[in-house]
Parts: C-alpha cells; structure tokens; sequence
C-alpha cells in the first residue's frame, strides 16, 4: 500500500529520530569502545586460560599454575593497552591530517569545495539544483563539519581517542583473564581443569552476545564464534603442556 505524502487527512511529519532508534552520541565511538573492550576480554580470557590451562597440562602445582597464569595476565594487559594506544592514536593522526587539509582547502576554495559537496550529492540521487541548496545550508551551518562527514566520514566533533581505547582493553583484559586464573587456581586438582573449561565457556558464551546485543548484532553466531574459538585455543594448549610435560619429566 503507498501512502501519499500530500494527503490532507495524513498528519504531516516532523523531522526527528525514529522512537525505536535514538540518535544520542557518537556510534563510532560507541563502536571504538566495544571493539577494544570486547577485543580485551576475549584476549584476556582465552590467552590466560590457554597459558594455565597449558602449564596444568604439564604439571599439577598450583604455584607454577599461578605463577604463569599471573605474567601471562600482566604482560597481556599491558600489551593491549600499548597495542590499542599506538594503534588509534595513528588513526587519529591520519584523521586530524584529513581535517588540516580539508580546513586548508575551505579556506583557500571555497566555491570549489561547495561545487564538491554539491557534487557528491548528485552523485546520491538528489537533483542538481537541490544538491547546490543542501550544500549551501550544510557549509553555512558547519562547513567543516559537513565537509569531513561526507568526503571523509570524520566527526571532527569525535575523534577517535586512543587513551580511552588503552584503558578500556586494559582494563577489560584484566577482567577477563582474572576468571580462569582464580578457577584453575582455587579449584581442586581433579576439578580444576573441568571448572575452568566450564567457566570459560560460559564467559565466552557472555561477551559474545553483549557484543552482540550492544553492536545490534546477529547473537547465535558470536556466541558460537567466541565459545568455539576459546574451546580450541584451550584443547591446543593443554594437549601441548601435557606432551611436552611428559617428554620433559
């Protein structure tokens, strides 16, 4: 059925957010501060399950299970951290260098950039004599900012920022590897190995559908992925610790 918009007896419409879809803050943000925190706990849990669930294949000493789950936890957290601030704050770089340029060209182009935008519009369905008037509106509102959207798909209002990012997988891997740490560790010798596989499991099972829910994502398939994913990891390990504690005892 087509409704037309010109029918008198239809309530006109007003410009606004859908009611089942707010628009508040930035997604590309939002989407920063998941992936590395999504990416920190998942590194968290299934690097240090793999470490300990590995040394308790070679041996039974709660000590040396703790002692190898402890520095793999550290140098882990540390790693993300270091990881994700070199890595955004080069993406940060690359966007503030964008911005600079495209500054630079309003300055000294103006009518050549607007001709741009307008340009880019057609380029989007719209007529050419609508584009020219979006565009004229757009730069005389925030002409930078239109600008980066559009040709860069840069908020110069939210730029990435790469000490959050650090934190947030620092903080995050700390959290996730602390949950088969203190399972191995203050478990019983013959239910450790079981517990922390089920422990893990169920953590995995966890950040795959919040990453999920929170990216508006499909949720069977990233539980799947992280439990399967995490499941190999430790089977790898452990079966390596074990031989390779066999051979050396």
């Amino acid at each position: 059925m087509t409704t037309d918009a010109t029918d008198p007896t239809l309530e006109p419409l007003e410009a606004g957010p859908h009611d089942d879809e707010p628009h508040s803050g930035s997604i590309s943000n939002r989407l920063n501060w998941l992936r590395a925190g999504v990416l920190g706990a998942n590194d968290g849990i299934v690097s240090t399950a793999g470490i300990v669930m590995g040394v308790a294949g070679a041996t039974s000493d709660s000590g040396t299970i703790a002692l190898a789950g402890t520095a793999g936890l550290v140098a882990g957290a540390l790693s993300m951290a270091a990881g994700e601030y070199v890595s955004v704050s080069t993406q940060r770089d690359s966007e503030e260098a964008l911005l600079a340029k495209e500054r630079r060209e309003l300055a000294e182009e103006p009518e050549e950039e607007l001709a741009e935008l307008a340009g880019i519009y057609v380029g989007k369905g719209l007529s050419e004599e609508l584009a020219m008037q979006v565009a004229r509106e757009l730069t005389d509102h925030d002409a930078l900012g239109a600008h980066a959207e559009v040709e860069l798909g840069i908020d110069p209002d939210e730029l990435t920022n790469p000490w959050h990012a650090a934190w947030a997988s620092m903080l995050a891997f700390t959290v996730g590897a602390l949950l088969p740490l203190l399972v191995i560790v203050l478990t019983p010798a013959d239910l450790r190995i079981w517990l922390t596989v089920a422990s893990v499991v169920v953590a995995l099972a966890f950040t795959g559908w919040t990453s999920a829910k929170l990216g508006y994502g499909a949720t069977v398939p990233a539980v799947v992925r992280n439990v399967a994913g995490g499941a190999f990891a430790m089977a790898v390990t452990y079966a390596v610790g074990a031989l390779l504690g066999t051979h050396v005892a």
